[in-house]
């Protein structure tokens, strides 16, 4: 069954993040996410749950109270559901279109597709890692949700917005090639198979592509994001 309930207290991503997981931790909850935004915690269960028992599972600060929101019909739901999800991944398509048109810039005259696909994976890893570092401290909760290294190693998922940061310069200052577009593969790799699994579970969790900074729900706008940096990277080492 599911429930929905009201957890107040919650500052940050980073509370968001810790919620989330001491949910998730609790005897018959099958899956929790919880969202910043309106303060709700949405529980999947194998029985009915109470405030009293959400509130026993986290710290004193947080205080714990049943939504009075009633739900929405059916369609309802998928109609604003898809129109939210659109409007959540609008700053990923905009981000996506810039590095784009800024890479097509930078290489039309004289044109040239190596260029280009380099140019563009070096301001992609820049881009993204900056948004990652805006909050450091949540981005490794969040990546190891579905990150298969993050999850086991925690140190992983704070590296990693530096590694990224580092990879995009190797691009655009055009050193060490080879060694980047191999490590684009693996480290892109084995985060896509953690997408795929969490996309086939049906998982609604946060994706931590643009860091916490902004709420992105992982969709396969998140898989598409990754496969086509995969495409590009093999194919640059393929060319080599």
């Amino acid at each position: 069954m599911e429930q929905t309930f009201l957890v107040r207290g919650m500052t940050c991503n980073g509370c968001r993040t810790h919620v989330e997981q001491q949910l998730n931790k609790l005897p018959n909850v099958e899956h929790a996410v919880v969202t910043l935004e309106d303060h709700t915690a949405k529980i999947t269960s194998q029985q009915s749950l109470t405030p009293e028992q959400i509130a026993a599972a986290l710290p004193d600060k947080y205080t714990v109270e049943n939504s009075i929101t009633s739900p929405p019909t059916p369609a309802a739901q998928a109609m604003t559901g898809a129109t939210s999800e659109w409007r959540q991944l609008f700053p990923l398509f905009l981000i996506f279109g810039y590095l784009t048109a800024a890479s097509v810039l930078l290489n039309i005259n004289p044109w040239s597709g190596g260029d280009f696909m380099l140019d563009f994976m070096g301001l992609f890893y820049i881009v993204f890692g900056f948004f990652k570092l805006l909050d450091l401290k949540g981005f490794p909760a969040s990546f190891g949700m579905y990150d298969p290294i993050a999850k086991r190693v925690p140190l992983y998922g704070w590296v990693y917005p530096f590694l990224e940061t580092a990879l995009g310069l190797m691009f655009l200052l055009r050193w060490q090639i080879p060694a980047a577009l191999i490590i684009t593969v693996i480290i892109l790799g084995i985060t896509t198979i953690g997408v795929v699994k969490t996309l086939l579970n049906k998982q609604q969790i946060q994706c931590a592509c643009l860091g916490t900074a902004l709420k992105l729900p992982m969709t396969k706008a998140t898989l598409i994001e990754n496969s086509v940096m995969l495409v590009m990277a093999v194919w640059m080492l393929s060319s080599l």
